[in-house]
């Protein structure tokens, strides 16, 4: 067995954890919203027709605030056809994803559904083939209280009182040229820069994300970001970044997803920072990681895409990836980067929440199910509170192809001072050697507090799907013993560990 030691520094914070860090994300994609937060005549829908086991998974999952309604759904996206009487509204073909959009949920809709599963709305807005007068428009519809044309809409609409939608994202990834309304960083940077000045003028306490890079691969990454922050650094208050993870054949790779991550997170925090002393400004412009998971993105483009002038599907089954314990330890190990950057981290969304590239899934007609990746987004939103605390963790490495020698653990650990709860979460990055991991939590917690629950089985390809929607699952970690060093924990194989401190060490006179 190899052997690592941990230790937490209490006085050495990260920054607070702002709770939407556990954010996540629905667009008009698949059956994310048909047939998966929305299925009139499901057993378990309500007269609004959604799903409730599906509220049930998605409040238990923790989640905070839910970016919609795209994605690349949004740079097609007309607005004004997802309000107002459902059968006046008008189907369209979405573009993006080569699919037919019926319109049926909209914003009343989506809002409603929201409020029963305690999530805040963060509404995008088409930079795509629209602009500044369509996003003064959304916004004067969703936050004015009335007196207005477009606010009277609104109330004529059967919704009475303001959206007050306070996060607004200003188009999607438009450094792809995937994207409907493609352009350059300093076009983009211009228009993002117009639209939040004219959003701003309605009201100035919005909070607005102007787009970063669709991830650190792309060849424009980071002159992107300095030129779009050039034009828009004191208009907004967020720079998004975008990133998925995939194993394309090589796990040792994979497991080290995160190291990859923690680089883009603070890459982007480097160059704005650089605008930011380039422009002798005061204000620190924040990271909106609104777009992140584990995406079989390969096998969607050889496998899955859809294609045809005359083949424009309702709801089809895409990016319906089912998730195995190995990607569920590169999901936690993502989520240990993101706590390991709450400072700059302010915000994040899980990409997506039900069906597409989701932990959770649901069949029409039968039951909806958590994957693997559900239980260490389900804990982590849970348990970290507070604020995100600095550990040093001594332990072996292995060599990469991608990232080079890497450390077998990596970890993170974070504090609630008012409570004195706290929680650590552990990767373990070896594909065949368990580690017992010593433990020195810096004051955290009594001789008997803590709870260890591990992700982890003899087969890291295991999955839970319709067949089998159970055959994974958290469990007890048994090993987690009091020494007279501290602590101790086993850490199996390819497994990701939660260790749960529920209160204050007492006082020793």
């Amino acid at each position: 067995m190899l052997h690592a030691r941990l230790t937490v520094d209490t006085r050495s914070a990260i920054g607070p954890i702002n709770r939407r860090l556990f954010g996540s994300f629905i667009e008009h994609l698949g059956r994310a919203v048909y047939d998966g937060i929305y299925e009139p005549g499901h057993p378990t829908a309500g007269p609004d027709g959604f799903r409730r086991d599906v509220i049930e998974l998605v409040t238990e999952l923790g989640v905070s605030a839910i970016r919609y309604p795209g994605g690349n759904f949004v740079s097609g996206f007309r607005w004004e056809d997802s309000v107002g009487p459902r059968e006046l509204r008008p189907r369209r073909l979405d573009l993006a994803w080569h699919s037919t959009e019926t319109n049926e949920v909209g914003l009343a809709e989506f809002d409603g559904w929201l409020k029963q599963v305690g999530s805040e709305l963060m509404l995008a807005v088409n930079l795509g083939t629209r602009g500044v007068q369509e996003a003064l428009d959304l916004l004067e519809y969703a936050n004015l209280g009335g007196g207005t044309a477009l606010a009277e809409k609104r109330i004529a609409d059967g919704h009475p009182e303001p959206y007050d939608v306070r996060m607004w994202c200003l188009g999607n990834e438009m450094d792809g040229p995937w994207q409907l309304g493609h352009r350059s960083a300093d076009d983009y940077g211009k228009v993002a820069a117009q639209t939040a000045r004219a959003l701003r003028s309605f009201d100035p306490g919005l909070e607005l994300v102007v787009c970063g890079s669709s991830s650190a691969s792309m060849p424009t990454f980071g002159e992107w970001e300095r030129t779009v922050l050039s034009h828009t650094y004191d208009e907004v208050d967020y720079i998004s970044c975008h990133a998925y993870y995939e194993d394309r054949g090589d796990r040792g790779d994979f497991l080290a997803s995160g190291v990859d991550m923690d680089h883009f997170i603070e890459s982007v925090v480097a160059t704005a920072d650089h605008v930011r002393a380039v422009r002798g400004s005061s204000k620190r412009i924040d990271i909106s990681f609104d777009e992140w998971n584990i995406w079989y993105n390969e096998r969607f483009e050889k496998v899955d895409k859809i294609q045809g002038v005359d083949n424009w599907p309702i709801a089809p089954r895409l990016l319906e990836d089912s998730y195995t314990v190995a990607d569920a330890v590169v999901f936690g190990s993502l989520l240990i980067s993101l706590l390991k950057h709450a400072d700059r981290v302010t915000s994040a969304s899980l990409a997506q929440l039900v069906n597409v590239i989701a932990p959770i899934m649901t069949e029409p007609g039968g039951p909806a199910w958590r994957q693997t990746t559900f239980f260490p987004f389900a804990e982590t939103s849970a348990h970290a509170r507070g604020e995100a605390l600095r550990v040093a963790v001594s332990c072996d490495t292995y060599e990469t192809a991608t990232y080079g020698s890497v450390p077998l653990v990596d970890a993170v650990a974070t504090l609630d001072a008012a409570t004195g709860a706290g929680a650590v979460y552990l990767v373990n990055r070896s594909e065949t050697e368990e580690i017992e991991v010593q433990l020195d939590l810096g004051g955290m917690g009594d001789d008997s507090s803590l709870v260890a629950l591990t992700l982890h089985s003899d087969d890291p390809t295991a999955a839970n799907t319709l067949a089998d929607p159970e055959r994974v699952g958290l469990e007890p970690n048994t090993s987690l013993r009091h020494t007279a060093d501290g602590w101790s924990v086993v850490l199996p194989a390819v497994s990701w560990t939660q260790i749960v401190v529920s209160g204050p060490r007492p006082s020793i006179d």
